[in-house]
């Protein structure tokens, strides 16, 4: 007998097919960071200095551009690996639900909000009237761990679970779960930066909460990228994930924010924001949509706005009245009155644009199958007596009945 193909595969096939699951973006974040350390490492570059986070030369030289070669530059080897393999399924997760080009967006809007952070915090400790404490101004950050944190926060909430494993050790409140890491890691390595961490778990809150919403452009600004020229050799990669649906605000909405319907800031919402600061996870079992992604489910080939249990229940009562067709003429026309009256008031009641029939024998008149539909579906092969029940259970969609009908045989 031949072994299982799984146990075929060789180990550069499994890190294939392990790497072509990875999205776009979080795939090409991966390989910048790889090749940039590749090539410090080639040339000799340890000049950190430079290009690290430095809050003291951001303000006094105004450079900006250290807000964002620090996230792509690492200082070692264990470093990169360990913020990659981080990524991996975070920016997998994340890229899936918002799409390449909006995941692109947050964080450079992450990365912008992190820096804004940092000078704030290192700022006012330096100038405390209390005591000044100047070693934050001159504390140089480097890596993608501060990117990492935020986006912790944002794919926790958007898990919506109560509680997360740290390690495997031991389980935390999920809303606890980044402060847990960032002490967990400065007790392990001393040497990382507790404020660019920080800054990290600030900014995610901040972005679940909507205190960025007006920040983030609408759903046609992305598909005006996504259609743009220089990027046509992107998108059509398989791994290329399009920013398709979405709310018109066009940020991804959370177990915390599914209740605010505009912004944070400019909406006159922040004591709401504020108020549930906490995040909580809803508790309602009944809900039928998930908020990542709105919209109202709707069966193939339905009409209108017909909902789902509408269609079920209708589907059981044309099941029993095609299972009671041998019955007598009088008791099928009873039948058949009772289902053209409960037809028209769910139409009525889920469109609110036809009104709801009066019961009695007048509108069984008006709804009489035409012989001529009768005669071609019996010259269909279909029994004249469930023929006309399926009718009259369509109200006389031909197309209606047919379904019917070949779910009866089926």
């Amino acid at each position: 007998m031949r072994p299982n193909i799984v146990t075929e595969a060789g180990l550069p096939t499994r890190v294939g097919q392990w790497w072509e699951s990875i999205p776009f973006l979080t795939s090409a974040v991966v390989v910048v960071c790889g090749t940039i350390y590749l090539v410090c490492l080639f040339i000799g570059y340890d000049s950190f200095y430079e290009i690290c986070f430095l809050p003291s030369a951001v303000i006094s030289r105004f450079q900006v551009y250290r807000i964002y070669t620090s996230i792509v530059f690492h200082g070692s080897l264990l470093h990169v690996l360990f913020n990659m393999l981080a990524l991996v399924p975070l920016g997998s997760e994340l890229e899936r639900i918002m799409g390449s080009i909006r995941l692109l967006y947050l964080i450079i809007l992450l990365a912008t909000s992190n820096a804004i952070f940092h000078l704030l915090i290192a700022l006012l400790v330096a100038h405390n009237p209390f005591h000044a404490y100047q070693n934050l101004m001159d504390e140089c950050a480097i890596g993608f761990s501060g990117i990492l944190f935020s986006m912790i926060v944002i794919e926790t909430s958007l898990s919506g679970i109560q509680s997360r494993s740290v390690f495997g050790l031991f389980n935390v409140p999920a809303k606890w779960y980044a402060f847990i890491l960032l002490i967990v890691f400065q007790l392990l390595m001393s040497n990382v930066s507790l404020l660019g961490h920080l800054c990290g778990i600030l900014s995610g809150f901040a972005y679940i909460y909507g205190f960025f919403n007006f920040l983030m452009p609408g759903s046609t600004f992305y598909s005006a990228i996504e259609a743009s020229s220089f990027l046509s050799s992107c998108v059509r990669r398989p791994k290329f994930i399009m920013c398709t649906g979405g709310n018109s605000s066009a940020y991804i909405p959370t177990y915390s924010s599914q209740n605010t319907t505009s912004s944070g800031l400019l909406s006159g919402n922040i004591w709401r924001n504020l108020s549930s600061w906490i995040p909580q996870r809803e508790t309602s079992v009944q809900s039928t949509q998930d908020s990542r992604f709105p919209g109202r489910g709707r069966t193939l080939g339905s009409t209108g706005s017909q909902v789902i249990p509408a269609v079920n229940s209708d589907s059981n009562l044309q099941a029993r009245l095609l299972d009671d067709s041998n019955s007598d003429n009088s008791s099928n026309l009873g039948v058949t009155g009772t289902v053209e009256r409960l037809s028209d008031g769910r139409r009525s009641g889920v469109g609110n644009t036809v009104p709801a029939a009066p019961e009695g024998p007048t509108r069984h008149q008006d709804s009489v199958a035409s012989d001529e539909q009768i005669q071609k579906l019996v010259s269909m092969g279909f029994e004249k007596t469930q023929v006309e029940v399926a009718l009259a259970a369509a109200d006389g969609d031909l197309n209606v009945a047919v379904e019917i009908l070949m779910s009866q045989q089926g």
